[in-house]
């Protein structure tokens, strides 16, 4: 029989809710969360569950042994905050100027210990291994904590069969979950560009290569890669964010910097633009006379739900939630460093609603007055439990096949 998890979060749920506050009013930004680490290492020793320490610095990875034999799953959340000024009047508010959990990741933290305390008071029924991976540096593209994770052997002793993540979502209501086969998060290039010219006196622009006028055409072609050499089907976007040059009103500008984004979901279209964008800034720029010096940064892939996993996700939160609860969603192309993991090990990465009640208007991830509707913290930390033991039961069937309404054990005397 198969175990079912159904309403046990709610019972943690204050406890679990308490702890991402702790974790939202002291938010450490990429490659500093040595407090943050600490706090995880102390719930865990609190849980009884034996952890490993020091993966891309301050990694924890958290170790669940089944009484019973089987196969091995991971459930991640990222650590993580943002170089972020708050401007919500939360009474948690942050403590630290100029950092904010903007992006929720105080959140995938708290429900991943919530996951932790469902999933090993429950060990003696569990068939196999729960890994939890709590990810540093998600936010710092195009290193990443991921791949650093991977480079210092996370996995060394204990390998996944199959590897989950989820991320709070404010365009959908609590008790819903985004989650779709093939891309989900888009690969997330970025680059910078500087144009050397000429400069001299507003008067006489004959004597110039005015790099303000260089760039602006530059600027103007980089636009038709999407409009002319991208197939309309495949989804690419390329924004600059930042243009910066020029002394004074009457000096001609001998160089300008701009910075953008490429972002795009197949492989192909992302190396055919990145090609298309080498081209046009080295063609334009000599064709005016002038040089350009290019940073381009692979960033981090398509993140990119394996079929049969992301349809267990579908399937655990429907019996969860109910038949509604998996709206059909379209693939977003913010970048995700979940994505190195789904390229080494088959897993999904689903969103969770956050939405906060009564707003018509949600303020976005990374916005300095995101806030999240923490209903949602319950259901989570019980989705991402109850999906870890859903596949270690689907793994270890005979066939290979999970029977989408097996018989059930309702959890008692949960302490």
């Amino acid at each position: 029989m198969r175990l079912i998890l159904k309403g046990e979060g709610e019972k943690l749920a204050q406890e679990i809710i308490q702890l991402r506050r702790l974790f939202h009013q002291f938010p450490e930004v990429s490659g500093e969360e040595n407090e943050t680490s600490k706090k995880i290492q102390q719930k865990l020793d609190e849980y009884q569950i034996p952890y490993t320490t020091g993966y891309a610095a301050t990694g924890v990875l958290g170790v669940i042994e089944g009484s019973l034999p089987g196969k091995t799953v991971a459930i991640r959340a990222d650590m993580d905050a943002l170089p972020i000024t708050e401007e919500t009047d939360l009474p948690f508010v942050s403590k630290i100027d100029g950092k904010m959990h903007a992006c929720g990741h105080d959140a995938h933290v708290a429900m991943l210990l919530g996951a932790a305390r469902l999933l090993n008071n429950v060990k003696g029924q569990l068939h196999g291994k729960v890994l939890l991976v709590f990810q540093p540096s998600e936010e710092i593209t195009p290193i990443g904590g991921a791949g650093p994770m991977m480079d210092d052997q996370v996995f060394a002793d204990h390998t996944p069969d199959v590897i989950f993540a989820q991320h709070v979502w404010p365009d959908l209501p609590v008790g819903q979950i985004g989650v779709r086969p093939g891309p989900m998060m888009g690969a997330s290039d970025r680059f910078k560009v500087e144009i050397e010219g000429a400069g001299g006196h507003a008067s006489m622009p004959h004597q110039t290569v005015d790099a303000i006028i260089v760039a602006n055409t530059v600027i103007s072609n980089l636009q038709t890669i999407v409009s002319r050499n991208v197939n309309p089907v495949d989804s690419t976007v390329l924004t600059i964010g930042r243009i910066e040059g020029g002394y004074r009103y009457n000096v001609v500008a001998d160089k300008v910097t701009f910075e953008g984004t490429i972002r795009t979901f197949k492989n192909e279209t992302k190396e055919m633009v990145k090609d298309r964008f080498f081209s046009i800034v080295r063609g334009v720029t000599e064709s005016m006379g002038a040089k350009a010096t290019i940073e381009y940064y692979d960033g981090y892939p398509a993140t990119v739900n394996d079929e049969k996993w992301a349809q267990r996700v579908k399937d655990t939160v429907q019996e969860l939630l109910g038949a509604n609860s998996t709206p059909v969603v379209e693939p977003c192309l913010g970048g995700e460093d979940f994505s190195r993991f789904l390229l080494k090990y088959p897993g999904a990465y689903f969103w969770l609603g956050t939405a906060m009640p009564g707003v018509e208007k949600q303020k976005p991830l990374h916005d300095p007055k995101f806030m999240l509707n923490e209903e949602a913290i319950p259901l989570g930390m019980e989705v991402m439990a109850q999906i870890a033991l859903d596949t270690l039961y689907e793994l270890k069937a005979k066939d290979n096949t999970f029977h989408t309404k097996p018989l059930l054990k309702k959890v008692a005397n949960y302490k």
